[in-house]
Protein backbone atom coordinates (compact mmCIF):
# COMPACT_ATOMS: atom_id res chain seq x y z
CA UNK A 1 0.00 0.00 0.00
CA UNK A 2 1.53 3.07 -1.11
CA UNK A 3 2.66 5.40 1.95
CA UNK A 4 -0.08 7.98 1.32
CA UNK A 5 -3.31 6.23 1.09
CA UNK A 6 -1.46 4.11 4.51
CA UNK A 7 -1.58 7.36 6.20
CA UNK A 8 -4.91 8.03 5.17
CA UNK A 9 -6.49 4.85 6.37
CA UNK A 10 -4.77 5.56 9.94
CA UNK A 11 -6.04 9.28 10.02
CA UNK A 12 -9.67 7.77 9.26
CA UNK A 13 -9.44 5.46 11.90
CA UNK A 14 -8.00 7.78 14.46
CA UNK A 15 -11.04 9.99 13.05
CA UNK A 16 -14.07 7.57 13.46
CA UNK A 17 -12.65 6.34 16.99
CA UNK A 18 -12.16 10.18 18.07
CA UNK A 19 -15.69 10.73 16.99
CA UNK A 20 -17.48 7.91 18.60
CA UNK A 21 -15.65 8.97 21.93
CA UNK A 22 -16.93 12.44 21.82
CA UNK A 23 -20.54 11.08 20.79
CA UNK A 24 -20.30 8.88 23.89
CA UNK A 25 -19.08 11.51 26.25
CA UNK A 26 -21.74 13.71 25.52
CA UNK A 27 -24.33 10.91 26.06
CA UNK A 28 -22.89 10.45 29.22
CA UNK A 29 -23.12 14.04 30.30
CA UNK A 30 -26.35 14.59 29.62
CA UNK A 31 -26.90 12.18 32.71
CA UNK A 32 -24.38 13.34 35.00
CA UNK A 33 -24.71 15.95 37.73
CA UNK A 34 -24.81 19.74 37.02
CA UNK A 35 -24.89 21.09 40.70
CA UNK A 36 -21.59 22.11 39.87
CA UNK A 37 -22.96 25.20 37.54
CA UNK A 38 -23.96 27.31 41.05
CA UNK A 39 -20.12 27.54 40.84
CA UNK A 40 -20.24 28.53 36.76
CA UNK A 41 -23.20 31.11 37.89
CA UNK A 42 -21.42 32.62 40.73
CA UNK A 43 -18.40 33.50 38.29
CA UNK A 44 -20.69 34.91 36.25
CA UNK A 45 -21.40 31.89 33.50
CA UNK A 46 -24.60 31.65 32.35
CA UNK A 47 -26.13 27.94 31.88
CA UNK A 48 -25.69 27.71 28.31
CA UNK A 49 -22.22 28.58 28.50
CA UNK A 50 -21.41 26.15 31.79
CA UNK A 51 -22.55 23.23 29.40
CA UNK A 52 -20.61 24.28 26.82
CA UNK A 53 -17.30 24.27 28.96
CA UNK A 54 -18.15 21.03 30.25
CA UNK A 55 -18.69 19.57 26.84
CA UNK A 56 -15.36 21.36 24.94
CA UNK A 57 -13.29 20.64 28.29
CA UNK A 58 -14.54 16.96 27.75
CA UNK A 59 -13.93 17.20 24.05
CA UNK A 60 -10.27 19.27 24.27
CA UNK A 61 -8.97 16.13 26.19
CA UNK A 62 -10.19 13.42 23.69
CA UNK A 63 -8.76 15.71 20.61
CA UNK A 64 -5.22 16.84 22.10
CA UNK A 65 -5.35 12.48 22.82
CA UNK A 66 -5.88 11.68 19.08
CA UNK A 67 -3.91 13.91 17.65
CA UNK A 68 -0.93 13.00 19.28
CA UNK A 69 -1.22 9.53 18.58
CA UNK A 70 -1.83 10.17 15.04
CA UNK A 71 0.76 12.03 14.52
CA UNK A 72 3.24 9.95 16.25
CA UNK A 73 1.82 6.94 14.72
CA UNK A 74 2.16 8.12 10.99
CA UNK A 75 5.57 9.54 12.08
CA UNK A 76 6.59 5.91 13.40
CA UNK A 77 5.28 4.25 9.80
CA UNK A 78 6.91 6.62 7.99
CA UNK A 79 10.49 5.32 9.14
CA UNK A 80 8.82 2.18 8.94
CA UNK A 81 8.22 2.57 5.53
CA UNK A 82 11.89 3.34 4.64
CA UNK A 83 13.23 1.10 7.32
CA UNK A 84 11.37 -1.92 7.97
CA UNK A 85 13.81 -3.28 10.97
CA UNK A 86 13.03 -0.04 12.71
CA UNK A 87 10.96 -0.53 15.87
CA UNK A 88 10.04 0.38 19.64
CA UNK A 89 12.18 -0.68 22.36
CA UNK A 90 11.85 -0.48 26.33
CA UNK A 91 14.96 0.66 27.80
CA UNK A 92 15.69 -0.02 31.70
CA UNK A 93 15.41 3.31 33.76
CA UNK A 94 19.12 3.35 35.12
CA UNK A 95 18.37 6.91 35.88
CA UNK A 96 15.95 6.36 38.77
CA UNK A 97 13.61 3.66 40.16
CA UNK A 98 10.50 4.73 38.98
CA UNK A 99 9.01 4.20 36.11
CA UNK A 100 11.20 1.15 35.48
CA UNK A 101 11.47 1.02 32.01
CA UNK A 102 11.18 3.94 29.16
CA UNK A 103 9.45 3.17 26.51
CA UNK A 104 10.98 4.22 23.27
CA UNK A 105 9.08 5.30 20.34
CA UNK A 106 11.50 4.63 17.64
CA UNK A 107 14.50 3.20 17.20
CA UNK A 108 16.61 3.00 14.26
CA UNK A 109 20.22 1.99 14.38
CA UNK A 110 21.53 3.62 17.46
CA UNK A 111 19.31 6.19 16.93
CA UNK A 112 16.52 6.58 19.72
CA UNK A 113 13.60 8.57 18.75
CA UNK A 114 10.95 10.30 21.56
CA UNK A 115 8.31 11.45 18.70
CA UNK A 116 6.12 14.38 20.22
CA UNK A 117 3.18 16.16 18.11
CA UNK A 118 3.95 19.00 20.97
CA UNK A 119 4.69 19.45 24.59
CA UNK A 120 3.43 22.20 26.91
CA UNK A 121 3.61 20.44 29.99
CA UNK A 122 5.05 22.44 33.22
CA UNK A 123 4.73 19.49 35.59
CA UNK A 124 7.61 18.66 37.87
CA UNK A 125 6.96 14.86 37.78
CA UNK A 126 6.87 14.78 33.95
CA UNK A 127 9.66 16.90 33.82
CA UNK A 128 11.62 14.82 36.38
CA UNK A 129 10.58 11.69 33.98
CA UNK A 130 11.75 13.24 30.87
CA UNK A 131 14.91 14.22 32.11
CA UNK A 132 15.55 10.82 32.82
CA UNK A 133 14.72 9.20 30.39
CA UNK A 134 17.18 10.78 28.14
CA UNK A 135 20.02 9.73 30.72
CA UNK A 136 18.66 6.61 30.66
CA UNK A 137 18.54 6.29 26.60
CA UNK A 138 22.32 7.96 26.74
CA UNK A 139 23.30 5.20 29.45
CA UNK A 140 21.79 2.52 27.25
CA UNK A 141 24.43 3.11 24.29
CA UNK A 142 21.82 4.70 21.96
CA UNK A 143 21.81 8.46 20.37
CA UNK A 144 18.45 10.32 22.27
CA UNK A 145 16.81 12.56 19.27
CA UNK A 146 13.18 14.07 20.10
CA UNK A 147 11.05 14.87 17.29
CA UNK A 148 8.24 17.72 18.35
CA UNK A 149 6.80 19.08 15.54
CA UNK A 150 4.64 22.33 17.42
CA UNK A 151 6.81 24.26 20.40
CA UNK A 152 4.56 25.45 23.38
CA UNK A 153 4.41 29.59 23.01
CA UNK A 154 4.03 30.29 26.75
CA UNK A 155 6.84 31.27 28.53
CA UNK A 156 7.29 28.60 31.14
CA UNK A 157 6.54 25.72 28.93
CA UNK A 158 9.41 27.38 26.66
CA UNK A 159 11.80 27.93 29.61
CA UNK A 160 11.32 24.27 30.28
CA UNK A 161 11.65 23.02 26.51
CA UNK A 162 14.71 24.74 26.57
CA UNK A 163 16.28 23.11 29.32
CA UNK A 164 15.51 19.85 27.77
CA UNK A 165 17.33 20.47 24.34
CA UNK A 166 20.35 21.36 26.73
CA UNK A 167 20.11 17.96 27.67
CA UNK A 168 19.75 16.38 24.60
CA UNK A 169 23.13 18.20 23.41
CA UNK A 170 24.80 17.55 26.81
CA UNK A 171 23.90 13.59 25.85
CA UNK A 172 24.92 13.72 22.59
CA UNK A 173 21.53 13.75 21.39
CA UNK A 174 19.19 15.66 19.27
CA UNK A 175 16.90 17.83 19.66
CA UNK A 176 14.54 18.78 16.78
CA UNK A 177 11.17 20.60 16.71
CA UNK A 178 8.71 22.97 14.68
CA UNK A 179 9.91 22.88 11.35
CA UNK A 180 13.06 21.06 12.00
CA UNK A 181 11.08 18.21 13.00
CA UNK A 182 9.04 18.03 9.45
CA UNK A 183 12.39 18.37 7.68
CA UNK A 184 14.20 15.76 9.09
CA UNK A 185 11.08 13.20 8.67
CA UNK A 186 11.34 13.82 4.90
CA UNK A 187 15.47 13.78 5.27
CA UNK A 188 15.92 10.63 6.76
CA UNK A 189 12.52 8.59 4.93
CA UNK A 190 11.96 10.72 1.76
CA UNK A 191 8.22 11.33 2.58
CA UNK A 192 6.76 13.89 2.49
CA UNK A 193 4.84 14.02 5.70
CA UNK A 194 3.42 17.58 6.50
CA UNK A 195 2.39 17.46 2.42
CA UNK A 196 0.20 13.87 3.00
CA UNK A 197 -1.18 15.91 6.19
CA UNK A 198 -2.32 18.88 5.01
CA UNK A 199 -3.90 17.15 1.53
CA UNK A 200 -5.89 14.75 4.12
CA UNK A 201 -6.96 17.94 6.39
CA UNK A 202 -7.63 19.84 3.17
CA UNK A 203 -10.42 16.92 2.24
CA UNK A 204 -11.68 16.24 5.75
CA UNK A 205 -12.00 20.38 5.91
CA UNK A 206 -12.10 22.07 2.91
Amino acid sequence: MPIEDAIRQLAQTYAKTLQSKITDRDLALQHEPTDHYLIYRVLGIPLAEGQRVDRYQNMGRFVYRYAGSLLEQATVLCFQTKFPNATSLKIANSAGQRPKTFEVDLVLGSSAYEIKWRDATTDGDHILKEHARVRAIAAAGYTPIRLMFYYPTRAQAIKIQDALQDLYRANQGLYLHSQAAWDHVYEQTGIPLYTILTAIADENVP
